[in-house]
């Protein structure tokens, strides 16, 4: 087999228990590898219907074939697990080199199983796999661990991803972080990881990742790269002002969200764009491994020292969405939550929710006693409740819980912008109706990354789409980007790539890597029916598509008040049903018997 190694490590933390299972190339002609492989055991092994923090939920943590390889973004990896977030699947992804060093290692993923009665990590150097205390670690702050554990092993190739303190405490919304500032963040994965008091995975390896052809495979791959660094924004925008170079673009056109999604425009973007950001605070780029794109930031830590981001979602996240005009502050805050691992998108979501509750007077000052108060602008706020947040400390115990429970808990959910509970990110869909629809159906919830409809309703990307179009091609391209997207985490490459590259690219590298003949067709095929496993698990965790494939309320009933969407809600009646439809679903949402035989999943119904 090339790409993939044909193996995976299994890692039981009740029993101690590690051993190396093997499986075939038809199961990876069937799943590709990494989110694909990681939904396959989920639902042949797991019942989804699980405590999301309980012994019996499992952790894949996974590679895909091109990860390790020189393709472009190649070191990419997924989080996979059911998320205490949502209460339904979350494939998390991340960058940085953790991804690549375990595919070096001879893995194509590790699946942890149970929970451990001491705090643990977990060590891989090739065949050799090792369950040690970490008892000492405990506590620690994610830059502390990685230089304990540094010190202890030695080793110059080592790899390390962690839990904080946040995902000790079991916050929701808790980071898998590795490289220091690279996070798996999205829907409570390292609250998962905490609850089995697995505090961190080292791995150092020292296998070449097998390629078919090798000649082919890298003249495919400098075809690739040429197209990337020729393409205005991954070869353009994203390495000189990284990804905050969507800040003023996003604003002027009036889907920026501002005060908790009350507004899309906001009067200091300029402030705290990727260009401002460049001109006080870079010191330079820093690519994640075999990124011709490098968009990631090393920027000055504005208490001193040095720190990476923040990435355009944090930005916006303790920025606009807070009504704070502060560059400094948010930078500090977005260093808070790498430290103590803390997903930005749903930390800022979250605070908002708190401020719109706060301001509305729903929220009062005796719930909060001597913290600061949640107003609109308040950079005491900021740095005050993430720390509290991380260790469920004072108020900041029934924040770590998210926005949605918060708002549910005082009676009003609706001012909780979030999707299946989870807080959306950077985009008001009053402004990109295609990405509203993404976002309603996302199977992990208020997610972008998954079908960023943004690139053809704003960026033009693979060509411009009207941002208010709801017809039956605004819907088939919401498919392809779900399906694609699908693909692209399966492979082990970053989502950024679609600048640039189509889905031919990716069949012409992944052919070259694995030797296989396949067609486009049939890639998208494999990208179909990973998307369709993850909603068959989540309708057996639950789901009940009337009630969770929705919006919030603002969405759907407030009209956009100002800037170019004035007057704009999304019409998600009009969508949906056809959305299902040309899923080849049920009017209700449902996989049906026969999409799910077209598929080869029918087992899993």
């Amino acid at each position: 087999m090339y790409g993939n190694w044909g193996k995976f490590l299994r890692v039981n933390l009740s029993t101690g228990e590690v051993k190396v299972e093997e499986y075939d190339e038809e199961l990876a002609k069937k799943w590709l590898g990494s989110r694909g492989l990681a939904i396959y055991l989920l639902l042949k092994e797991m019942d989804p219907k699980v405590d999301p923090l309980s012994p019996e939920n499992k952790l894949i943590i996974s590679p895909g074939p091109l990860s390790g390889t020189s393709a472009p973004t190649g070191g990419r990896y997924n989080v996979v697990t059911k998320s205490p977030a949502t209460g339904f699947i979350t494939m998390s992804n991340s960058g940085g080199y953790f991804g690549a060093e375990l595919k070096f290692a001879g893995y194509d993923a590790i699946v942890i199983e149970g929970k451990a009665e001491n705090p643990v990590y977990i060590y891989i150097k090739d065949e050799n796999v090792e369950i040690r205390d970490a008892s000492h670690l405990w506590g620690k702050l994610v830059s502390e661990t990685e230089e304990t554990l540094r010190k202890e092993i030695g080793g110059k190739k080592l790899r390390i991803a962690s839990i904080g303190p946040a995902g000790e405490n079991l916050v929701k919304f808790a980071a898998v972080m590795n490289d220091g500032h690279r996070a798996a963040a999205r829907a409570g994965v390292g609250a998962v990881m905490g609850s089995k008091n697995l505090k961190a995975i080292a791995v150092e390896g020292s296998k070449t990742v097998p390629i078919a052809d090798r000649h082919k495979f890298m003249l495919t791959i400098r075809e690739k790269i040429n197209k990337l660094r020729n393409d205005p924004v991954a070869g353009g925008g994203l390495p000189k002002y990284g990804t905050a170079v969507l800040v003023n673009i996003i604003n002027e056109n009036g889907l920026y969200p501002t005060r908790n999604f009350q507004t899309g425009v906001y009067e200091y973007a300029e402030e705290q764009s990727g260009e401002a950001m460049a001109a006080k605070y870079l010191i330079r780029n820093q690519p994640c491994y075999a990124c011709p794109i490098g968009c990631g930031r090393v920027n000055k830590l504005p208490t001193g020292g040095v720190t990476e981001g923040p990435e355009y979602e944090s930005t916006w996240a303790f920025g606009a969405n807070l009504g704070i005009n502060d560059l400094a502050s948010i930078i500090e805050a977005n260093h808070m939550c790498d430290e103590l691992g803390l997903d930005t998108i749903s930390t800022g979501g979250t605070l908002a929710t708190a401020m719109e509750l706060y301001e509305k007077g729903i929220l009062k000052d005796e719930d909060l006693g001597d913290a600061p108060p949640f107003r609109w602008g308040n950079t005491e706020v900021l740095h005050y409740y993430i720390e509290k947040i991380a260790r469920r400390e004072g108020f900041g115990d029934k924040l770590a819980e998210g926005g949605y429970r918060l708002a549910e808990s005082y009676g009003h959910p609706e001012y909780s912008m979030s999707v299946k509970k989870l807080e959306l990110p950077a985009y008001d869909p009053r402004g990109a109706e295609g990405h509203g629809l993404g976002y309603a159906t996302n199977n992990r919830g208020g997610c972008h990354i998954k079908n960023y409809m943004i690139s053809p309703e704003i960026l033009g990307y693979p060509y411009k789409m009207d941002p208010h179009d709801v017809s039956d091609d605004k819907i088939r391209m919401l498919l392809l980007f779900q399906d694609l997207t699908a693909i692209i985490d399966a492979a082990g490459l970053c989502v950024f790539t679609t600048f640039g590259l189509g889905p031919d690219d990716y069949r012409d590298m992944l052919n070259a890597a694995l030797g296989w003949d396949f067609s486009t067709e049939e890639y998208l095929k494999i990208g179909e029916r990973i998307w369709n496993a993850e909603r068959i698990f989540n309708l057996k965790a639950g789901l009940d598509p009337a009630k969770d494939d929705t919006l919030p309320k603002r969405f759907l009933e407030e009209p956009m008040p100002e800037g170019p969407n004035k007057g704009y809600v999304v019409r998600l009646k009009e969508m949906l049903p056809r959305y299902y439809r040309m899923r080849g679903w049920t009017e209700d949402g449902r996989v049906t018997k026969e999409k799910a035989e077209e598929l080869g999943i029918a087992e899993f119904l």
